[in-house]
This record gives structure tokens, sequence and C-alpha cells, in this order.
């Protein structure tokens, strides 16, 4: 099969905003996963590294930064929710980007049946009970047993080539 001349392939030196650029070509749906700190405040943060590891039992996943200010809560929480963002929820998704105070001022939320902060009207929910923590590269990833979850017909927001993306639905 003949290879594309405008593949690149890396080299020891290579420019790390190339795998970047190639990663960016993976559309994401975007996620904003809750916890509550050891003091019982809601935090939350955008997150695009959600994914399914298992159906039986019910496992998904998502990594965080070793840099992130909220590791800390999340290292000691045992339990998450991942709010998967609706098409129109791009606002939402770049206020749990940013690192301002008070994420949720403003953010219709419930609690979840463990406590967790559980944004309204998004497209789904997973309610976790924090399975497993895996140190690898620079992130952190969490592992999750879902306890419980909803979800709609919403459409999702994704998250392509650096921006927030739409589903274009063929008929």
């Amino acid at each position: 099969m003949p290879m594309d001349n405008d593949f690149h392939f890396p080299t020891a030196d290579a420019d790390p905003r190339d795998i970047c650029k190639a990663l960016g070509l993976f559309a994401t749906g975007v996620t904003i996963v809750t916890t509550r700190t050891g003091a019982g405040e809601s935090i939350g943060l955008t997150c695009n590294s959600f994914s399914s590891v298992s159906l039986s039992p019910p496992l998904v996943l998502w990594s965080l930064s070793l840099r992130s200010p909220n590791l800390p809560n999340f290292l000691q929480a045992t339990h998450f929710a991942v709010n998967v963002l609706a098409h129109d929820q791009i606002d939402l998704a770049k206020r749990f980007a940013q690192p301002i105070a008070n994420k949720f001022e403003g953010v219709k939320q419930v609690s979840g049946a463990h406590g967790m902060p559980l944004i309204e009207h998004v497209g789904a929910q997973f309610e976790c009970r924090t399975e497993a923590r895996h140190y690898s590269g620079d992130h952190v990833i969490f592992i999750g047993n879902v306890l419980q979850y909803r979800f709609s017909e919403r459409a999702p927001l994704l998250f392509f080539r650096g921006r927030y993306a739409a589903v274009q639905e063929n008929s």
C-alpha cells in the first residue's frame, strides 16, 4: 500500500507539537469530571480523555495531568462523576477549562446518590466509585466503577483539531 507523502515519522529531536497535531485528528467527546474536596466543596474540570474500559463490570477511565492543581482533590476522592456535554454546551466546557475560583457559580447542579456534583441538562452522566489510579507518563489515569448513569438523546459536543465541534448526522 503506498504511503501518503505528508506523513511525518518521529525522530529523537521531533517537535512535540507534531504529536499534538496528529492526536488532534482523533475527535473526542467533551466531559466535565467532578468530585468534592475533603471539605465538601464542588470541583470540576473539562476533560476529553474519557473512555469506556469494560461493560462487565461497567468501568470507565479518564486522565489528569500531574501538574493539575485539582490532582490532590481527585487523588483523595473515593467517587467522581463524569458529565458528558451536549453540542450546545461550549461555554460550559470553556468555563471548566479555566483556572477560575468558583467554576460552579451560576451552574445548575444537583448532588448525585454518592454526593458528587451532577451538572443539569448534559447529554449523559456517570457516577463512579474510584476503582484504581495508574501513574503513566505525565498523567494519572483514573478508572471508575460506574454505580449509576443516565443519558438523553442530545447530540454530543466534540473536540477536534484543538476546537469544539458538533456532530453532523447523516440521514
